[in-house]
């Protein structure tokens, strides 16, 4: 492929040229006017004094055009480059606030795409104006300013290895060479941003569409293998995947069209098979020639199997070869462009639409322009027969197809808009300078080239301006334009009409600006956003789990573990809900666990308050009874004292179970364990000492017996005291080193948050209930012993039977306490105290008040005497 390279800048002292201001339009070079038809892509720069001289000065066009091996390749679009050039030229002279004293000018070269003619041409702007000599200037007509190209990296980077040593500024506006920082030097500025932010971009494109199984495609040089190497890992690491990776060969002679014919059927077939619909193309300027290309690559031309959303880089604009005229261009629709910025200038499509080959005089371009875009030939005198439509220069640029010529500004035309007006504020700037007006005063215009030119860099470093579209241009320290990209949605109506609409913007600090709901996809997804996944994405509520030797983007979707969420889709790891928190059925919603407690406003807390005061009621009831027949035989024959003390204890018993109910408070939770086991102590430590006493009494009625000394309540204050002492002794062990205290306990219950109290030391709650349990064993073993004594000296078998029930309620304790959880261990423990008490009380006192209260006749001395014998 054969581009454009050089465009001149020109410097005039106005004096000098102030006649030939209006000749700087357009100048081409005479008479080799077979160029344009090799061309596309420019470098600008250049000096002259006056306009003139332009045709007559390029010595190296009369060399042998490209052999027959070299493809020729014309691209009508890239003449508005040159209109772009010419605009800002224009508009500075007719400026009279900037560069008062100068006129700029311009000189337009061409490289073919050639390193050896690149060279030849840029040695050309640092000779003399008719004759090539490298190193040598003798004519001070030439001031050279800048160069400005070009488009492709090849092409700039052949032109600053020279440009460099002369310390000539280069702005570049296409795209950016590959060059070590320490050979770059300060000759080179971009008037492009950093591609790293374009591929900051691209990737916050690709997450905020959720495209994460993506095609590449690369040209097959080193920038496309440095895209390889450096940037697609970071998409990998932001989780974007390459569903296949392609080098696209680039077209360099007739020779490789075969082959890139054959690789693009290859391309075309991994495409149209891949589960991608997204293909990012990684490009340079003649890349599109590709894309163009791609619906001829099928079995069927042209056809596409299903719709691709196709992200460009700025790098490749929209263009169409002259022979792909009628080629079909439905393969553009929905494509997402990353854009130079740019912004429309009213002047420059007023300027456009009124060019045509009779009204724009001194543009060497615009008649060769004219009939590639349009098809057809003007009329020639010396031609006997014209071949195809004859051009009548009255036709409308308004009217050519967008790969053909767009009237707006286009993104690489907006860079050298804004190159020109930055080398010409630098000038300024310099010019302005006091000590610049002393040494052109002191030194003459020769000194310009020499002296001047290095200094230039200072001022393009540092300039600073608002260009007439608005936007700001500066550079920053690495010689970078401090700008974003825009994001562009390429739309292609039903007549194949075609236009771009802005969706989006990258700024200079990385953020991605993009609407969604502008974007005109391809018909193919009936403008639903297209999916592009390597599997389907995994619901709320489950995870992705990566299939073994496969990238990490593919992947099965299983349900989160018990206890976890995930609530949003494709979730790498389930998530635990807070401690306050549980997930829901579904798994991938954490809801609010409720506060539980045993209260009395609920059925069970209600039924055990009625049950604990319905006990404690009784045994005041049997308490009562059993003062008012205080002086009766059966009372007076099962100690009085001992008695109400094992009533009162159970009285306190039931009524401790009230301590556990309800909201609990620091005071609750300190007391309630320690008062139960005392107080169940002091019970069971009064029916151990009424079990000793009625073994005692038989055995004092044996003659001779030394027992008696031990019968009376001497023996049994004893039991009780001591007994309880200890358990008394250990409860305040307990509340002095680890006392119970209010707790939240947000793990037994998934749905709950149980308000309780912390035992705070589990070993000392079991040592409470161990002692009490071994308190119950004793007694139980005794009365088992005296179970068979006469039933009118003791209670042995009644006893027996309340301390079987008061065994056996605590050892099922122990299995349900430890197997429930959240307030039903409070239950449990209530019910066990209720149930255990009321079998004390039922068993031992029961008998006793139904002969007192049913059965008086039996209360008295001589039945239980006559018994007794």
């Amino acid at each position: 492929m054969v581009t454009f390279v050089i465009v001149l800048l020109a410097l005039f002292p106005h004096m000098a040229c102030e006649a030939h201001v209006v000749q700087c339009n357009f100048y081409y070079p005479q008479p080799p006017l077979h160029m344009y038809h090799q061309s596309g892509d420019f470098i600008i720069g250049g000096i002259a004094y006056h306009a003139g001289i332009v045709a007559s000065e390029i010595s190296f066009m009369e060399e042998p055009l490209p052999t027959l091996t070299e493809l020729i390749v014309v691209v009508p679009k890239h003449y508005q480059h040159i209109v772009a050039l010419a605009f800002a030229v224009k508009e500075i002279n007719e400026n009279p606030h900037i560069l008062p004293n100068f006129t700029l000018g311009f000189h337009i070269y061409d490289s073919y795409s050639n390193a050896r003619r690149t060279y030849h041409a840029t040695l050309l702007l640092l000779s003399a104006v008719e004759r090539f000599i490298p190193n040598y200037l003798c004519d001070n007509a030439k001031n050279l300013v800048a160069i400005i190209g070009g488009l492709d990296s090849h092409i700039s980077i052949n032109m600053a290895t020279l440009l460099n040593n002369y310390k000539v500024p280069q702005l570049i506006y296409g795209s950016v060479p590959l060059m070590d920082d320490e050979n770059l030097g300060h000759s080179f500025y971009q008037m492009v941003p950093h591609e790293a932010l374009q591929y900051t971009g691209i990737l916050s494109l690709l997450l905020h569409f959720r495209w994460t199984w993506v095609g590449v495609l690369t040209m097959n040089d080193e920038n496309g293998d440095r895209f390889l190497q450096t940037v697609l890992p970071q998409f990998s690491k932001k989780g974007v995947c390459s569903a296949f990776i392609k080098k696209v060969p680039t077209l360099n002679s007739v020779s490789e069209v075969n082959e890139i014919l054959e690789n693009g059927a290859k391309i075309y077939n991994e495409i149209m098979n891949s589960k991608a619909n997204v293909v990012m193309f990684y490009g340079k300027s003649n890349s599109m020639v590709f894309l163009r290309w791609f619906p001829y690559y099928s079995e069927n031309p042209p056809s596409l199997l299903k719709g691709i959303v196709w992200i460009t880089t700025a790098q490749m604009e929209l263009t169409s070869l002259v022979y792909q005229r009628t080629w079909d261009v439905e393969i553009f629709h929905g494509v997402l462009s990353f854009t130079i910025h740019s912004n429309d200038l009213p002047q420059f499509k007023t300027l456009v639409e009124g060019r045509n080959p009779s009204s724009s005089k001194g543009d060497g371009f615009i008649r060769d322009f004219w009939q590639e875009a349009f098809g057809c030939v003007f009329p020639n005198s010396d031609a006997e027969d014209i071949m195809g439509d004859t051009c009548t220069g009255e036709e409308k640029l308004e009217s050519l197809p967008a790969p053909f010529f767009e009237l707006s500004m286009s993104g690489h035309s907006y860079s050298i808009y804004n190159a020109v007006y930055a080398a010409a504020h630098a000038l300024h700037s310099m010019s302005s300078s006091t000590l610049n007006h002393r040494t052109v005063k002191g030194r003459g215009r020769l000194e310009w080239q020499n002296q001047q030119l290095w200094k230039l860099h200072h001022f393009l470093r540092s300039v600073s301006f608002n260009n007439s579209g608005g936007d700001k241009v500066s550079f920053n320290q690495r010689g970078e334009l401090v700008a974003g990209f825009d994001v562009i949605n390429w739309i292609v109506s039903s007549n194949k009409s075609f236009h771009r609409v802005k969706v989006g913007k990258v700024d200079p600090n990385q953020v991605l600006t993009i609407n969604g709901d502008a974007i005109i996809w391809h018909k193919w997804f009936n403008q639903l956003q297209p999916l592009s996944l390597c599997a389907e994405r995994c619901r709320s509520g489950s995870r992705k789990k990566v299939k073994e030797g496969e990238p990490f983007c593919c992947y099965d979707c299983i349900p989160c573990p018990e206890g976890k969420i995930s609530t949003q889709e494709d979730m790498n790891e389930c998530n635990k809900c807070s401690e306050e928190e549980y997930p829901n059925k579904n798994q991938d919603l954490c809801i609010p666990k409720d506060i539980s407690f045993l209260s009395y406003e609920e059925p069970l807390g209600i039924s055990l308050a009625f049950f604990s005061l319905s006990f404690a009621f009784i045994t005041a009831l049997v308490l009562g009874i059993f003062m008012k027949h205080h002086n009766t035989p059966i009372v007076k024959a099962n100690n009085r004292d001992l008695t109400y003390t094992l009533l009162i204890s159970l009285l306190l018993c039931f009524l401790s179970a009230l301590l556990f109910i309800g909201q609990r408070n620091k005071m609750t939770c300190f007391l309630r364990q320690t008062a139960f086991g005392i107080i169940f102590s002091v019970a069971v430590s009064c029916v151990l000492a009424k079990t000793i006493t009625v073994v005692l009494a038989f055995m004092a009625t044996k003659p001779g017996s030394s027992m008696r000394k031990w019968v009376g309540k001497r023996l049994t204050n004893s039991v009780v005291v001591s007994c309880s002492l200890i358990q008394a002794g250990v409860c305040t062990v307990w509340l002095g080193s680890s006392p119970p205290f209010p707790d939240v306990d947000t793990h037994s219950v998934n749905k709950e948050v149980v308000l309780e109290c912390n035992e705070g030391s589990v070993i000392m709650f079991y040592c409470v209930l161990g002692y009490m349990g071994f308190l119950a064993f004793v007694s139980f073993t005794v009365a088992f012993l005296a179970r068979k004594l006469p039933d009118s000296f003791n209670e042995a078998k009644f006893i027996t039977f309340s301390m079987l029930v008061f065994c056996s309620v605590w050892l099922c304790f122990i299995p349900s306490y430890l197997s429930t959880k959240g307030k039903y261990m409070v239950a449990v423990e209530i019910f066990s105290i209720l149930a255990s008490s009321a079998g004390l009380l039922g068993c031992i006192f029961a008998p006793k008040c139904y002969i007192i209260a049913l059965r008086p006749e039996l209360n008295n001395r001589e039945h239980l005497l006559r018994n007794k014998a």
